[in-house]
């Protein structure tokens, strides 16, 4: 017989931007719950780990990229390691997010926060991307729903139609690479992206349950109009 699963622990509950916020334990990993929807664990990390490699291949140094949402931290100590990236700005609207990296999370983070490379904007990604001063990046990974279909409020959803789309765009230098994470595949969205954008591609990842997650890979910004 096999050993059961240890039953979640919770850690701590916060009242969120877009509702409550619940870290768990589960054995040796954590677990993020967002209005009692399951949002993301620590317990594997290789699409989040991917989809930061997939932005800024190609790319020569020296890379200013931005990852709207900082999660668990995968991305971002991913990030770290990349010889070209000399710059990251992470945009986490959640404060309890950006507090418990300063213990429970901070194994997978690496510590990262402390990085003088780093910078963390406590804001919504909607609103960094539509203030002029934000500056343009040359790699942009969007980590901050379960997808362009599961959004974790309402209101992200704007972020995968076409006015979302042009507020990414316009974040973008002239080589710049948008990659966006998903839970599954989002054939809409892909063709929004390919309406916009001259090269598409899509990286499927396998996972031990259900559909691969998939990471989107964007560039070469087609001329408007």
């Amino acid at each position: 017989m096999g050993t059961a699963a240890p039953e979640p622990v919770v850690i701590q509950r916060a009242a969120g931007a877009g509702g409550e916020l619940v870290l768990r334990r589960a054995g040796a990993h954590y677990e993020i719950i967002s209005n009692g929807v399951f949002l993301m664990d620590t317990r594997n990390g290789e699409s989040e780990r991917l989809l930061v490699r997939t932005a800024v291949q190609g790319l020569d140094g020296p890379v200013r990229l931005l990852i709207g949402g900082l999660g668990v931290g995968f991305s971002l100590a991913e990030a770290l390691t990349l010889p070209a990236v000399t710059r990251v700005t992470v945009v986490e609207r959640e404060p309890a997010v950006i507090a418990w990296h300063a213990a429970p999370l901070r194994p997978w983070s690496r510590g990262a926060l402390d990085d003088p490379r780093v910078t963390v904007r406590r804001a919504d990604l909607l609103d960094v991307l539509a203030d002029p001063g934000t500056g343009r990046f040359d790699a942009l990974c969007l980590d901050i729903d379960n997808g362009p279909d599961w959004t974790v409020t309402p209101g992200n959803a704007r972020l995968y139609a076409p006015s979302g789309l042009d507020l990414l765009t316009r974040r973008l230098t002239g080589r710049g690479v948008l990659a966006v994470w998903s839970a599954n595949a989002a054939p809409a969205f892909e063709a929004l992206l390919r309406e916009r954008f001259a090269q598409v591609g899509v990286h499927p990842v396998p996972v031990p349950r259900g559909e691969p997650d998939v990471v989107y890979r964007a560039a070469r910004p087609r001329p408007a109009g």
